[in-house]
C-alpha cells in the first residue's frame, strides 16, 4: 500500500495553481472541469510525474474553514513537503515573496521552515540530515 493522492483545501483553485506550479515548482498533472468553477486539479513533483498527486481541492465544506483557521492560529502546518536544502529553498521562496511564519529551524536531525501558501494553509518544508 502507498499514498497515491492527498489534498490541500484551497480558497481559490486558480491562485493555488499559480502558487503551487509557478512559485513552488510542482507540475500540473490533471485539470478536469467538474461543473461550475470547480476542477479536479492535481500537481506532482517534477522529478516524479507518476508519484503522489496533490489535489488542490476547493475549500467549500463547512468544516474546512474552522479547521484551517484553528491550524493557522496555532501555527500548525497542514502539510509537509520534503526539500533537499531548507535554507536554500527558504532563500529562493523568500526572494519570490513567499511569507514564512517560521524561519529555518534545526531540531535534531531535521531542519524545517513554515510558509503561508496564500490559499489558506501553512505548509512546512523539511529536510533530514544524513
Amino acid at each position: 500500500m502507498k499514498i497515491h493522492l492527498t489534498s490541500v483545501f484551497v480558497d481559490d483553485q486558480t491562485r493555488a495553481e499559480h502558487f503551487y506550479t509557478r512559485v513552488l515548482g510542482f507540475v500540473k498533472k490533471h485539470d478536469v472541469p467538474l461543473g461550475g468553477a470547480d476542477r479536479w486539479l492535481t500537481v506532482v513533483a517534477p522529478d516524479d510525474p507518476e508519484g503522489t498527486e496533490l489535489l488542490l481541492e476547493p475549500a467549500r465544506h463547512p468544516a474546512v474553514g474552522p479547521y484551517r483557521e484553528a491550524l493557522v492560529e496555532d501555527g500548525i502546518p497542514l502539510a509537509q513537503f520534503a526539500v533537499d536544502d531548507v535554507a536554500a529553498e527558504h532563500e529562493r521562496l523568500s526572494a519570490l515573496g513567499v511569507r514564512f511564519t517560521q524561519e529555518p529551524l534545526t531540531a535534531g536531525p531535521v531542519t524545517m521552515a513554515v510558509f503561508d501558501d496564500t490559499c489558506g494553509n501553512l505548509i512546512q518544508i523539511a529536510t533530514r540530515a544524513g
